[in-house]
């Protein structure tokens, strides 16, 4: 196991720009995702780093050793792919021992490790079998196995989960985390999978356009997003973005919009002081407002209430998604339960301040 650090890393395709001056370090056994929409740059980091490509200027160390004109088979790497990549014509066995056969590991060797892999994936039974015979889980588990049973100081991870379907990928996100929990191997996941993301990695690195918008752990990432990309991209349903104004009046500050107003407490001041007078963009999660008379917003300390119309309800069993009509906007609350609201009835939404965005109207960048 090794850090793995990037260093101002750029790679360019002819006149595009894949990666931009990425400078990132991966813990010593971390769990790191790579997140972002397709395009982004995170296939491309991941290649770098195993390898695959070459940067167009920066450096890439595994501990003090720099690694960025290294091939793959001096890396010490081993990679996941999305479509498996099982050879057909072998056994499971075969597959798995694979790797070791080519570093020439003595045979009772690679007998102990694959068998040890095979234990850890639960695909014990399925050795003598051949990849046609197996389901897409099986097939999955079995490159996870031939990936680990060289034991590498870095494991690479680029959409693995995303052939699978439903059911089985949940399934699967746990064994893989509980799996490099187990191994504490130096892991780098790509995925554009937010629920992915959130459930499996110990940071997210949140990209787009070849750039790093913001590094953390899940649930700082997802409670104060540094940008209306990030905002946005993490979260479902996504969070409301609302075209709005910060004005002052005698009593206070007030956040206004079509169709509502929203007066904040005191301590808002200091923070907006810049922004009185101008427009800004309001970000609110579905899940920090709620229906006055219906649900409450636990442990909150200031709110705010507004007016509106229920225009459409997703009904989702465990919890109900109302679509709220607010002057011009459609305002999304999240509530657990099964709600049967009618279509057309006024409600009063309660808004949680503690958990509102404020994002600047020309950088995007997050005031609040």
């Amino acid at each position: 196991m090794v850090e793995v650090r990037l260093e101002k890393v750029t790679k360019k395709f002819k006149e595009l720009v894949a990666v931009n001056g990425l400078t990132l370090t991966v813990k010593d056994g971390e769990f790191l995702v790579l997140l972002g929409p397709s395009g982004c740059g995170k296939t491309t980091t991941l290649r770098m780093i195993s390898g695959l490509e070459t940067p167009t200027s920066g450096r890439i160390f595994f501990g003090d050793s720099d690694v960025t004109y290294l091939p793959p088979k001096d890396r010490n790497i081993s990679m996941v792919f999305q479509s498996y990549a099982v050879w057909p014509h072998m056994t499971v066995y075969e597959n798995i021992a694979f790797p070791l056969k080519v570093k020439k590991y003595p045979k009772n060797e690679i007998e102990q490790r694959v068998k040890w892999a095979a234990e850890l994936l639960q695909i014990s039974e399925l050795l003598k079998r051949y990849p046609s015979q197996l389901s897409g889980g099986q097939r999955q588990r079995v490159a996870v196995a031939r990936a680990i049973v060289v034991e590498p100081d870095v494991l690479l991870m680029d959409e693995p989960l995303s052939n699978l379907d439903a059911k089985l990928r949940v399934m699967m996100r746990a064994e893989l985390k509980k799996l490099q929990t187990k191994l504490k191997v130096t892991t780098i996941y790509v995925t554009h999978d937010q629920v992915e993301a959130m459930t499996m990695g110990d940071r997210i690195v949140v990209m787009n356009q070849g750039k790093l918008l913001q590094v953390g752990p899940p649930t700082n990432v997802y409670l104060k997003p540094n940008s209306l990309f990030v905002a946005t991209f993490i979260g479902s349903p996504e969070m409301n973005i609302i075209d709005a104004s910060i004005t002052e009046r005698k009593d206070g500050l007030y956040i206004e919009g079509s169709g509502f107003v929203l007066r904040l407490t005191d301590d808002f001041r200091d923070l907006l002081r810049d922004y009185i007078g101008k427009d800004i963009y309001l970000g609110i999660r579905p899940e920090h407002m709620t229906v006055r008379g219906v649900s409450t917003l636990e442990h909150v300390n200031k709110s705010a209430e507004i007016e509106g119309l229920v225009d459409f309800v997703e009904a989702l069993g465990t919890d109900t998604i109302i679509h709220t009509k607010v002057g011009d906007n459609i305002i999304k609350i999240k509530i657990p339960g099964h709600v049967p609201l009618p279509i057309g009835e006024n409600i009063k939404i309660e808004v949680d301040l503690d958990n509102v965005h404020i994002f600047d109207r020309k950088t995007e960048k997050a005031i609040i």
